[in-house]
């Protein structure tokens, strides 16, 4: 993977206790890179969730509340209303 360098400046308290916390040949670096990846994936599964709750507004207020499909589904598996 390229790397890029940035310069991040963080409370000196929080880096503080990061370094006490980290494992112990983990670097300092490899805590941030890792903490950033989970943040980056969190926010796009966050994403992911409000476009698929949107979608859903979208379309109930198109088709309306769908009737339970429960009891359909467990009289299929019982075998009423199947075509042989």
């Amino acid at each position: 993977m390229e790397r890029e360098a940035v310069t991040i400046r963080f409370p000196a308290k929080l880096v503080r206790q990061a370094k006490q916390l980290k494992y112990g040949g983990e670097s300092f670096n490899e805590l941030v890179v890792e903490a950033v990846e989970r943040e980056v994936r969190r926010r796009r599964a966050l994403s992911a969730h409000e476009s698929i709750v949107a979608r859903r507004a979208e379309i109930k207020a198109k088709t309306g509340v769908q009737p339970d499909a429960t009891a359909l589904i467990r009289a299929l598996r019982e075998g009423e209303g199947r075509r042989e």
